[in-house]
């Protein structure tokens, strides 16, 4: 059971020992305070007895209020000398019926309120604080079988153009695991804060996956988000601002971003606050995101790399049957290219990139050919890319759904002559290869909410070397990375209210180049809380 607060009990105090101290109160009146004083002494015993209130701090509720109501008595007796009545003239002060009646109100009103909000008197209440928090989790168990061409080149000849490929002809079979938990915090009605735990390790970026086998040691749990975002519904209620490790913030498929990238860094987000009751709703995005942070010194002369970024778009809503999306952003990449050294310095090792998959073109950047291990390989072009993404959402039978989305990435920032330049002649031919696009058709239920729901999908993906970063593109396709082409066949079941069963096939092969082709077969089994 729950009482009124020190505080609370300190005004009720008051005004009970400073009323009594009053000599003008009438004799109906001093009895009805009396038993108010009573009482409140009774209620500071009892909160004492229950170990809610210190008994050193009742005290001194108790003392201040003796105190206050001697000073009111004496200013008050004062005040009656300045205005006493000429000889035979009797006043009495009288507090009319209405205003003791609307104190009493409003008292009871402020109590009552703080009664409802702390739930006093309900064992069974669920602590106030509670209701700020949302938890959301999800967990994934699967099994997966990489099949390679016997075609394939080899490993040797991939690592000699610097390409991060460790595998290229013996098929493997694996089980996987993903486990995510998070935690969303109300800090006040503007403001929020998020926190994710996931599988994984700290230097991939694009994955939450979990190899099963690992001799009975246990598994890392790394944070994955970590942000606050402030929107208020009063005060610029257009603009939503995440910063810290958050979200993807961009409209985008996978053809980009992987689905489980997150970004680090500040995002602002711009949306009509009435966009709910619009057929046209435009947004916009900005963000900016730091890649790798890099202590300059005059040991090392590389920069600090980062992704700035923009998008703007709308969506249209004509009725509850149809909804489309379509977004132009532009990514531009600053200081993320390779600088050659001169032997025997390594100023600019720190320029090659902390993680990548494989696709882009690369370099060696480590002049010295005192053996291979030396071979230290960054990227050789710039990337500024231009992405083009749309959606078309038509709910044909319901709940049937059909939903359309292409993707379009073309990195403008490429410069064959730049290239060439910046690898010293290392690249004997350097063309454009900086273009890819997404089409993909899924019919069915949008998400897998309810029992028997389903979707069935169809997607091609085409992704040229120095489309995008290779980094951090979908790292299933292909086993990650960029220049490859070819079909994903999905399919979803729900077994009952957010479980399901999911099954892809991944078909791919190089655009260009070595030869490497990869097939691919994801069976998983999900549930999400």
């Amino acid at each position: 059971m729950k009482f009124p607060t020190p505080h609370k009990l300190r005004h009720i105090g008051l005004a009970t020992l400073i009323a009594l101290g009053s000599s003008a109160v009438h004799a109906d009146e001093r009895e009805q305070l009396e038993t108010l004083r009573q009482t409140t002494i009774n209620l500071i015993e009892l909160l004492v007895q229950s170990g809610v209130l210190p008994a050193e701090k009742a005290a001194q509720i108790v003392q201040q209020a003796q105190a206050k109501a001697k000073a009111t008595t004496k200013a008050q007796a004062e005040l009656a000398d300045a205005k006493k009545p000429e000889p035979g003239v009797v006043r009495v002060q009288y507090v009319p019926e209405f205003v003791r009646k609307q104190i009493a109100d409003e008292v009871r009103e402020e109590v009552v309120a703080q009664a409802k909000a702390e739930r006093w008197g309900d064992a069974n209440a669920i602590p106030e604080w509670v209701d700020r928090f949302k938890f959301e989790g999800d967990m994934r168990l699967g099994y997966q079988s990489d099949m390679f061409s016997e075609s394939n080149a080899s490993i040797t000849n991939f690592e000699f153009g610097g390409q991060d490929i460790d595998n290229t002809t013996e098929d493997r079979q694996r089980t996987r695991l993903r486990a995510r938990l998070g935690i969303t915090a109300k800090i006040t009605p503007d403001i929020s804060a998020a926190f994710r735990l996931s599988t994984g390790n700290t230097t991939e970026p694009v994955s939450t996956n979990q190899t099963l086998g690992q001799t009975g040691n246990k598994y890392s749990f790394v944070l994955d988000r970590a942000y606050v975002k402030a929107h208020s519904p009063t005060f610029m209620p257009w603009l939503t601002a995440s910063a810290g490790r958050i979200p993807n913030p961009f409209f985008s498929t996978d053809l980009l971003w992987d689905d489980d990238l997150n970004f680090e860094g500040l995002a602002l987000q711009f949306e009509d606050s009435v966009a709910s009751a619009k057929v046209w709703r435009p947004f916009g995005t900005l963000g900016i995101f730091p890649l790798e942070d890099i202590q300059q010194s005059s040991r090392n002369r590389a920069k600090s790399k980062w992704l700035t970024g923009a998008q703007v778009g709308v969506e249209w809503v004509p009725s509850n049957t149809t909804r489309a999306k379509v977004g132009l952003g532009i990514y531009d990449y600053r200081n993320i290219s390779g600088i050659l050294d001169e032997y025997p310095s390594t100023l600019y090792a720190d320029t090659a990139p902390a993680f990548r998959q494989k696709g882009n073109t690369l370099f060696d950047i480590d002049s010295s050919d005192l053996n291979d291990k030396t071979n230290l390989f960054a990227l050789a072009a710039d990337y500024r890319v231009v992405n083009l993404t749309g959606m078309i959402d038509i709910n044909l039978y319901n709940p049937v759904h059909v939903i359309l989305t292409a993707d379009y990435v073309d990195n403008v920032g490429f410069s064959a002559s730049k290239t060439f330049a910046r690898t010293d002649g290392s690249i004997d031919i350097v063309k454009p290869e900086t273009k890819g696009y997404l089409a993909r058709v899924a019919v069915g239920m949008p998400t897998m909410l309810l029992r028997d729901d389903w979707q069935l999908s169809l997607t091609y993906r085409y992704l040229e070397a120095d489309a995008v970063l290779d980094a951090f593109t979908d790292s299933d396709f292909h086993l990650g990375g960029t220049n490859s082409k070819g079909f994903i066949v999905g399919g979803q079941y729900s077994l009952s209210k957010s479980t399901w069963l999911s099954a892809r096939w991944l078909s791919s092969q190089e655009i260009s180049g070595l030869p490497l082709s990869i097939d691919t077969l994801q069976v998983q089994f999900n549930a999400k809380f």
